[in-house]
């Protein structure tokens, strides 16, 4: 008779068993906190950078995703999304408040990039736009409105000409230079005028950002260089050429917003575009009384 030892067998498949699926949900509980574990040191370094500055930290940092499920990257960018936490972010924040505004992004939607814009063109306090990798296209478009633009010494900016669809607005314009207008589609005539009013758009937008710190002349100059299409859309504009386009550029960047792109792995999950934390209220003076007005 083998009925003792089968029985052992079970009692041990059983304890096996039951242990497996203990490690099991000890590993899905650890990667189930992963991401929350990460927002909350990327919100510490803001309110920690927040604090040194006196001022509201907003972070716009876009990686490559990617899809749990298939591994397919998906590339983020500027989009309404990110425009309506941004200006929650503003609205929040006292007129007189400095903010400090890090973007790492390729760019994205022109409308949204413009809200923004809009939004800190109103600002009283000082803006100041760090820039530790790149900013490129809208992305520019929102360095642009800085009263101090902080690149890490190898970062580079962009221009902000149009795209239409995955062409150069100048490049469909031009095609009406180059062929007989007989010999261009209808399709191909109807995306070169909404090339040339693209074009018009952002220059006469772009301009009115650059009017923030530029005579009209330049202002109108420097806008023009930047939307006119004189370069490819990636074309990197480095920290000696943004100084040469007539940009107030520094390179001293603080060593925390190093530390929170750290926090910003390129490839993983449950990546928030836009963060922000509270504001702190100063402490009361306890010696004279006084204590600080209410930010409104």
């Amino acid at each position: 008779m083998d009925i003792a030892p089968r029985s052992s067998w079970d009692r041990l498949l059983r304890v096996t068993r039951t242990l497996f699926f203990i490690a099991l949900a000890g590993v899905l509980l650890y990667q189930l906190g992963g991401p929350a574990r990460t927002s909350a040191a990327r919100a510490n370094l803001l309110d920690q950078l927040q604090q040194d500055r006196a001022s509201r930290v907003i972070a716009m940092i876009h990686r490559q995703e990617t899809v749990s499920l298939f591994g397919v990257p998906v590339s983020s960018s500027i989009g309404i999304e990110d425009s309506e936490a941004v200006l929650r972010a503003i609205r929040l924040t006292p007129p007189d408040q400095p903010i400090d505004l890090i973007l790492h992004t390729p760019g994205g939607l022109v409308l949204a990039a413009e809200q923004i814009a809009l939004a800190l063109l109103e600002r009283t306090g000082k803006v100041t736009v760090f820039v530790p990798h790149y900013a490129m296209s809208g992305g520019t478009l929102l360095a642009l409105t800085a009263d101090e633009i902080v690149m890490d010494p190898h970062a580079v900016l962009g221009p902000v000409d149009p795209q239409i669809g995955d062409m150069a607005a100048s490049s469909i314009v031009k095609l009406l230079a180059l062929k007989p207008t007989a010999q261009i589609s209808d399709e191909m005539l109807v995306l070169a005028d909404v090339a040339q009013k693209a074009r018009v758009q952002v220059a006469t937008f772009v301009a009115q950002v650059l009017l923030k710190h530029l005579p009209q002349e330049r202002a109108i100059a420097l806008a023009t260089a930047l939307s006119e299409g004189r370069w490819t859309h990636d074309f990197p504009i480095t920290v000696d050429a943004a100084r040469q386009l007539g940009l107030h550029v520094s390179t001293v960047m603080p060593p925390l917003i190093y530390e929170l792109m750290d926090l910003y792995p390129q490839s993983g999950e449950d990546r928030p575009s836009v963060m922000y934390v509270p504001l702190r209220r100063a402490a009361p003076d306890r010696a004279s009384g006084d204590s600080a007005s209410p930010a409104k």
